[in-house]
């Protein structure tokens, strides 16, 4: 066996033990501290929640004939590995929330189930994409949304189908706390899902409009031992050409960066904004993938 067919072998092997990790975190988190206190985070969890408690119908296997249908549209629209994980994915998940359901809740707090729930929602989830794997719902959906129609804005429809199955978790059981809670867990599941998907590379860029771009540079230079480029730019209400500073830093940085900005000059025009991810000098080196 050649050393490609050795490494993509080994590579497929790790991405499966991370998709069953994953929904092994899921399920700790689904059935320890969300399904005990009626909490729901969204899709195919969602309705199976509110199935458990009307019909009394095991939650696991809900999802799993739930996923069902999707599985079947997406054989043809995705990938024989992908399918694969997601097949591997979905069944662990399904038995895993039906085996931790047999054990009492870790509490009975509401506040500390959505907390705890939501942030292990999120260690799992971005487990599950580190592996590029899923557990059929939502996840299944947006790869079968995106192969019939590569246009659709499938984030805008996930938001919207995972805030009206929240709504119809608080119909159905007839408490309005369930959406309130339920809505925390599921933003904490998002922010833990951006931390550690995007991991300690995930970066600020800033942008500065001054007229003491050169004393800037050199400040920020000599304090926090970055590098700046100058971009030329012109204003289009004064008519006039300003050199823009550019300057990639560490989210603990930037505080400190803005200092050093309003110092020299009080009146400068900054602006912040995410960056995915830097490589380079100071950063992280691409040498290492």
């Amino acid at each position: 066996m050649k050393i490609e067919e050795k490494n993509t072998i080994k590579h497929t092997i790790f991405e499966i033990l991370g998709t069953i990790l994953g929904a092994f975190i899921i399920a700790i988190a689904v059935s320890l501290f969300l399904l005990p206190n009626k909490l729901s985070s969204g899709g195919v969890a969602g309705i199976a929640t509110i199935t458990y408690y009307l019909f009394h119908l095991p939650m696991g296997i809900t999802m799993l004939l739930i996923n069902v249908p999707l599985f079947l549209m997406s054989i043809l629209k995705i990938g024989k590995l992908f399918f694969m994980k997601s097949v591997i994915g979905t069944i662990s998940l399904s038995l895993l929330i039906d085996i931790f359901d047999k054990m009492n809740p870790l509490t009975e707090d509401k506040f500390l189930a959505c907390i705890y729930g939501g942030i292990l929602m999120g260690v799992g989830t971005a487990v599950l994409l580190k592996a590029n794997g899923s557990t059929g719902g939502t996840d299944l959906f947006s790869y079968i949304a995106k192969n019939y129609k590569p246009t659709i804005k499938v984030g805008e429809i996930i938001i919207l189908i995972d805030i009206g199955i929240v709504m119809l978790n608080m119909i159905f059981l007839r408490e309005i706390e369930i959406g309130l809670y339920s809505a925390i867990a599921i933003y904490l599941m998002g922010k833990i899902i951006d931390i550690l998907f995007e991991g300690i590379y995930f970066t600020k860029l800033i942008y500065i409009v001054s007229d003491k771009t050169e004393e800037i540079a050199k400040e920020i230079g000599e304090e926090l031992a970055r590098g700046t480029t100058g971009l030329y730019g012109k204003g289009m209400y004064t008519n006039q050409e300003k050199l823009i500073l550019l300057c990639a830093v560490t989210r603990k940085d930037v505080a400190r960066t803005i200092q050093i900005v309003k110092k020299i000059d009080k009146d400068s025009f900054v602006i912040i904004t995410n960056s995915r991810e830097v490589l380079g000098l100071g950063f992280k080196n691409a040498l290492n993938e």
